[in-house]
């Protein structure tokens, strides 16, 4: 979780929800209550998710679908509005490369949020989601007449 002023970004959170063991039902009724005491918590105005990608295994790909749809009731739920990023789309705002490597975006989740070390590798992905969300919301305060989209930037 981050503030965004402006320019000026700030770490307020991060963390993980862990639903434990037991069957699938449980572990996303432990999610989705885990997101509502951090909503209730923090009080965020926005929600940024990343969207799932096709992974080898099509048990994972569906786990975690099942997991990001909860995380999306529970914003939704909350009233919250919910934006969906690409994985591609998170490394190019965050980093300037679609294709950097973890270690890439750790440290730019770091630098950008003036953290004292550099944040866990789950951490740091949702805090890059963050930090893309806020980095969309002020592009799309500028003009972007004449420019076209070419390879996931404006140019």
């Amino acid at each position: 979780m981050i503030e965004s002023a402006g320019t000026k970004l700030r770490y307020v959170a991060s963390g993980c929800v862990k639903s434990g063991a037991g069957d699938l039902a449980a572990r996303l009724k432990a999610i989705l209550e885990g997101l509502n005491e951090v909503i209730a918590a923090h009080g965020p105005a926005e929600v940024a998710v990343e969207k799932v990608f096709v992974n080898v295994n099509p048990q994972s790909t569906l786990a975690l679908g099942q997991a990001r749809g909860t995380a999306i009731c529970a914003a939704v739920i909350a009233g919250l509005p919910v934006a969906e990023y690409t994985a591609l789309q998170v490394k190019q705002s965050v980093v300037g490369n679609g294709h950097a490597n973890k270690e890439q975006v750790q440290h730019m989740v770091r630098q950008l949020l003036a953290l004292p070390g550099n944040p866990a590798p789950d951490a740091a992905d949702a805090l890059a989601c963050a930090i893309c969300h806020a980095h969309g919301k002020q592009l799309g305060s500028l003009s972007t007449r004449g420019m076209r989209m070419k390879n996931g930037r404006l140019v």
